[in-house]
Order: C-alpha cells, then structure tokens, then sequence
C-alpha cells in the first residue's frame, strides 16, 4: 500500500489555486493535435467539485454560442497547465447543477465582495 501512495506523491501537483463552487476561472488547457502541442483556454463557472487526493476532479460550464459546455477537469492532470481565478462567487450550494436550466442573466453566479 505505501508504494502506492508514494507512486501517488510523484503525480500530485505543488501549488493549486483556491478553488471554490461558482468561482469564475480560466483553465489553460494543453492540447495535442498530431506531433504538435498548443494550449487552449476555457473560461467558465465552477459548477461542482468532486474527489479528492490524485482524483480530485471539477466541472465548469460556460454558453458558447447558446450551446451549454461543460467539461470535467482533474485537478492534478499534466493537461492542465494553469487555473486562474477570474472572480469570485457567492453561493450556498456545493453543486450548482440547477444553472444548467437557466440561460441569460438568471444563469449568472452573484460576485463575493471582499
């Protein structure tokens, strides 16, 4: 069991952001396309966290084009290069699946004031 959890420790990330329910983030996402590497943005809301250790996981949903997105991130993925916190949300909810009915201004998260 402890080589596991020592094979474990390699693959965990150092430093990860403060990420919280309905925070607004960019995540830089690495992309392989053929022999070529690039990295692509995703910008959207925090609609749950799920998970924890090496599979710790969060899935953030944006509107692109009046289409719904959402894609599931790990956390300690090689893929993902960086998250940035855009702001802050204020909710009282761990998971914000309710967003997914709403569209326009009733689909936004209230900001935290610091």
């Amino acid at each position: 069991m402890s080589s596991l959890q020592d094979l474990v420790k390699d693959q965990l990330k150092a430093e990860i952001p403060e990420l919280n329910v309905g925070d607004t983030v960019k995540v830089s996402v690495r992309i392989k396309e053929g022999d070529r590497q690039r990295t692509q943005m995703f910008e959207g809301t925090i609609i749950s966290r799920r998970g924890g250790g090496i599979s710790e996981s969060f899935t953030v949903r944006r509107i692109s084009y009046g289409v719904g997105v959402e894609r599931v991130f790990p956390v300690h993925s090689p893929n993902v290069e960086k998250v940035e916190i855009v702001r802050r949300g204020r909710v009282r909810r761990s998971r914000l699946y309710y967003l997914r009915g709403r569209v326009g201004k009733a689909a936004k998260v209230k900001e935290q004031l610091r």
